[in-house]
């Protein structure tokens, strides 16, 4: 393992991706400093916790001074959300993300690690494709202008422990553990590269290498597959006890086989050789989904 041992602030820690990420910055020797608005219920002994919001530039730029690589996964995360939330999506997205890039400018930092989509690659995403789009556009920008090092990281669909069920793979099997049944909005030949929250994290630190700067990467799993596919392996694990309803219906702002449209800058994909098989994958989220529902039982019993 080879030990970094930078000072590294990520912005957003506290959430899906970013918490993970901190732990595998954490885990390279690295000293680390969780930001969010609220504190991390993953945070490690060997881990700062600060509180606070992005739009509050002044506060960002007194926790930044000293640092040297900012990660940013905050903002607003989820596309339904910026569908819905274009005002809020800009302030959070766009104006945090800029506030950020002054605040990394001023302290000197040697690296600015963004989290981007493979939706900047579609006419589709809505707002919250418009507001990534944006961000990476700002970043080119402060690089050309201030010299400010960047990488782009392009993530396709994560799934893993720490997910809520804003994440379609933890709400697909807890539906399928809570209710014996899984309602499915398309057409079930939707195609995705799922990949393990564990194995993105860890690429996402291999990129602070010397290749990856002022780089785009797309961080995405192995192997397409059709949500039928997924879903059925799905049945397959909950031994065949759960039914799958397709409504058949398409989401005009989600893609259906590729987000790829003849638009936009090529980046690389990363992946690695050693990563969490999907199988394994859906039953370490069975088994955290499992525990929350006990944890729930036990606690209504108590009451009783």
């Amino acid at each position: 393992m080879k030990v970094m041992n930078k000072e590294i602030i990520v912005f957003g820690g506290s959430g899906f991706l970013g918490s993970h990420v901190a732990d595998a910055l954490s885990e390279q020797g690295n000293n680390v400093t969780i930001f969010d608005l609220k504190a991390s219920p993953y945070l490690r002994p060997d881990q700062k916790m600060v509180q606070g919001s992005i739009e509050d530039s002044e506060f960002i730029f007194e926790v930044v001074k000293g640092k040297d690589v900012i990660y940013h996964f905050a903002g607003l995360a989820d596309l339904n959300d910026g569908i819905a939330k274009p005002i809020e999506t800009v302030t959070k997205n766009i104006i945090g993300t800029v506030n950020l890039l002054e605040a990394g400018t001023k302290a000197g930092i040697e690296r600015f690690v963004f989290a981007s989509t493979i939706y900047v690659y579609s006419g589709l995403g809505g707002f919250y494709r418009c507001s990534k789009q944006s961000g990476e556009l700002y970043i080119e920008e402060y690089q050309n202008k201030f010299g400010l090092d960047f990488t782009i990281l392009r993530y396709g669909s994560l799934y893993g422990p720490r997910a809520d069920e804003r994440n379609s793979i933890c709400r697909y099997l807890s539906q399928g553990l809570r209710e014996g049944k899984i309602t499915y909005s398309g057409t079930g030949e939707e195609v995705r590269e799922f990949v393990h929250v564990r194995d993105a994290a860890k690429l996402s630190v291999d990129v602070l290498s010397e290749e990856f700067k002022n780089q785009h990467v797309i961080i995405a799993g192995h192997h397409p597959m059709k949500a039928r596919d997924m879903l059925e392996m799905i049945h397959e694990i909950l031994n065949q006890k759960v039914s799958i309803n397709f409504a058949g219906s398409f989401d005009e702002a989600h893609y259906n086989l590729t987000p790829y449209m003849f638009i936009p800058k090529i980046g690389k994909k990363l992946v690695s050789n050693c990563y969490v098989d999907m199988g394994q994958g859906f039953l370490e989220c069975l088994q955290e989904i499992s525990r929350e529902l006990d944890g729930k039982k036990n606690s209504l019993g108590s009451k009783v």
